[in-house]
């Protein structure tokens, strides 16, 4: 399978509580819901439609996981709603306990056995594994060079301060543009891959 990252992203690189105010305040974060004012149905919808064809599982951490099972199984009837409950669900947490994966079809990853069991499912038949949100998740799976597929919703907007997803290593990491779109609200829907150095 390949490891696909989904983002909704600041000008800023902040991906902190993208769609409700009370999401994620850590850090004294106000900003919640601020993807709002900027979403496109057309071009958006269509585009998160498309990538959740391809999608085999999903990939969260714990508190990613936890904000998504409280709101997804109350909108069952909407097709995305279905797909997001009926897909195969990770959760990687050193603290959740089986008895709470009240989310159907999901999977308890331990904290500690995180990266090889996502090496595992990435070497495993299949299409994509795709982590939405879940920031430092998806910090450490760049910085582990874990991720085949970067797909950016670049929202016009500066947030001043927030949870981002990249490395802080020093690691210098290129990556190659394999498709964009513009809505009309502003936001630059992108799709990368990483670049084989020469």
């Amino acid at each position: 399978m390949r490891v696909a990252i989904g983002e909704f992203i600041s000008l800023d690189g902040v991906v902190q509580a993208p769609g409700h105010p009370d999401e994620d305040r850590d850090g004294g974060f106000a900003h919640g819901g601020w993807t709002h004012p900027f979403f496109d149905p057309e071009v958006m919808g269509g585009a998160l439609t498309e990538w959740s064809a391809q999608t085999d599982a999903l990939l969260f951490g714990r508190r990613t996981w936890q904000v998504m099972a409280a709101a997804w199984p109350e909108r069952a009837g909407d097709p995305f709603a279905d797909h997001m409950n009926g897909v195969a669900k990770y959760v990687v947490s050193g603290t959740l306990g089986e008895d709470e994966l009240t989310w159907n079809n999901t999977t308890l990853i331990p904290g500690d056995q995180a990266l090889d069991q996502i090496r595992k499912l990435r070497e495993s038949e299949g299409r994509d594994l795709v982590v939405m949100g879940s920031a430092s998740l998806t910090r450490t799976l760049l910085a582990e060079g874990l991720v085949d597929e970067l797909r950016l919703m670049i929202m016009p907007v500066l947030l001043g301060g927030g949870k981002t997803i990249h490395p802080a290593d020093g690691v210098l990491r290129t990556f190659e543009l394999v498709s964009t779109v513009v809505t009309g609200t502003g936001v630059h829907v992108c799709t990368y891959r990483p670049k084989e150095a020469a």
